[in-house]
């Protein structure tokens, strides 16, 4: 019998984050553009200078709705028609505000690029916000409230940046508005956030694909180019501050047969030098099954199906700097509630006392750099990533700079940034369950004043 000839693998090629050029159209817009030979699916990622923060008093939520409502119909489509027109290009459209932006984004395949782009820029220039669209988007953002309120991670998360942020902060508000706020939205008042922050002086477009015999500056004048504004000085974000005492809030959820587990504080976020290696001690914490809170709290004690510990940029603030949300995250069986506890801040006073092992900084270390080509094969996300740099203004080389300050890191460097992270005396705990048969055994661990509040 004669077999095929097994291949053999090619030399190994260095990789690195692309790096993308930079063009200024001449309505003020900028774009970030990267040649992506073979991805014939283009991503197009726009970062929109219309802060939640910059939402009237009492119309939390508005930003949201604007988003949702830029591909219901323009001045020249119906919502149906311009729906159509999208399919026909093969194109997705989505946007969605958050604390520093309004973020939209659209894939469509390279060869209609052109129909594409002429899409987007009629939804940014010429919105119809129709009147019926805008009472079904806020009819719909109600009806999420009330399931956002029976989900007890979604719930944990709305109590942890109640308790962390001063109410005068957005950031301690939902990001797509309460019911209260919600409802007062109306096509007006979309319309007046829309004239007041949507202008192409202030936004940033990413563009990331096969872009073989494109002449983007020309084709980005003539769609993107279109939309005209009045110029504008970029928004100025104030700094994140919050108050980390430890402390417990116990969200009641009479009956329940588990609790949801939200541990957190404000950190470092990427404007800071320790952040790499604040990525690379988290992920050996809680990033994996073979981190050390899943290795204790489900594989040795079956408490939960997973805990994992991450960290969320915030906002970055007018001098450069900028926080991040550093947390701990999972559920556990009512009766293990206060056990959990007890041994998630026994894991954290070791790290303290004992450091990671050279051990769990390699396997971190392989993975985070290992996994980054198969992560960035896309051009949606290279797109969302290189969004992600301008929206917490950051150069557009960091995300290449994170990957080799990773591979170079060590052990100690990574022990004192995560000890640093999640220190045990500074973490605010909340905990989504059944306050009568969890609070007693919360308090007899002594993390922190209990407070229990209705769901």
């Amino acid at each position: 019998m004669t077999f095929h000839p097994q291949p053999t693998a090619g030399p190994a090629t260095p990789w690195a984050f692309p790096a993308p050029e930079r063009l200024t159209l001449g309505n003020g817009m900028t774009v970030l553009h990267c040649h992506r030979p073979g991805q014939q699916l283009v991503a197009v990622d726009l970062v929109v200078d219309a802060p939640l923060a910059a939402e009237p008093a009492g119309l939390d939520g508005v930003a949201n709705i604007l988003a949702r409502a830029l591909n219901e119909g323009t001045a020249t489509l119906t919502a149906e028609e311009y729906a159509a027109e999208l399919e026909r290009a093969g194109a997705t459209l989505d946007a969605h505000a958050d604390h520093p932006a309004v973020r939209v984004s659209l894939e469509v395949p390279a060869s209609r690029l052109e129909r594409g782009l002429t899409l987007l820029a009629e939804a940014l220039r010429a919105p119809a916000l129709p009147e019926d669209e805008i009472e079904r988007l806020v009819a719909n953002r109600l009806d999420e409230i009330t399931h956002e309120q029976a989900n007890p991670a979604r719930r944990a998360a709305k109590a942890l940046y109640a308790t962390l942020f001063d109410s005068a902060d957005r950031l301690s508000r939902p990001r797509s508005g309460s019911t209260d706020t919600v409802r007062a939205i109306d096509r007006a008042a979309v319309k007046a956030f829309y004239d007041a922050h949507l202008r192409p002086a202030t936004t940033t477009a990413v563009v990331v694909g096969d872009l073989t015999g494109t002449d983007l500056t020309a084709l980005l004048e003539s769609t993107l180019g279109t939309w005209t504004g009045t110029p504008a000085e970029a928004s100025v974000h104030a700094p994140v501050s919050a108050d980390d005492k430890a402390r417990v809030v116990i969200v009641d959820r009479p009956g329940s047969v588990q609790t949801q587990l939200l541990i957190g504080r404000v950190g470092p976020d990427r404007h800071d030098p320790t952040w790499a290696a604040q990525l690379l001690g988290t992920y050996c914490l809680g990033g994996t099954l073979t981190s050390r809170l899943d290795r204790v709290l489900r594989e040795e004690k079956g408490y939960t199906y997973g805990v994992r510990a991450f960290a969320q940029p915030l906002r970055s603030a007018a001098d450069g700097s900028g926080r991040a949300l550093l947390a701990i995250s999972g559920s556990v069986d009512t009766a293990s509630t206060g056990p959990a506890l007890a041994d998630t801040w026994t894991i954290l006073r070791t790290l303290a006392a004992e450091g990671l092992t050279d051990a769990e900084r390699e396997e971190a270390v392989q993975f985070l750099v290992g996994v980054a080509p198969l992560r960035y094969e896309t051009a949606g996300s290279v797109a969302g990533t290189l969004a992600d740099q301008v929206e917490q203004d950051l150069p557009d080389d960091y995300q290449a700079e994170v990957y080799r300050r990773l591979a170079e890191l060590g052990t100690e460097a990574a022990t004192e940034a995560v000890v640093a992270a999640f220190p045990p005396e500074r973490l605010v705990t909340v905990l989504v369950g059944d306050a009568a048969a969890i609070a007693d055994d919360v308090r007899e661990l002594g993390i922190g004043e209990v407070t229990v509040i209705a769901n």
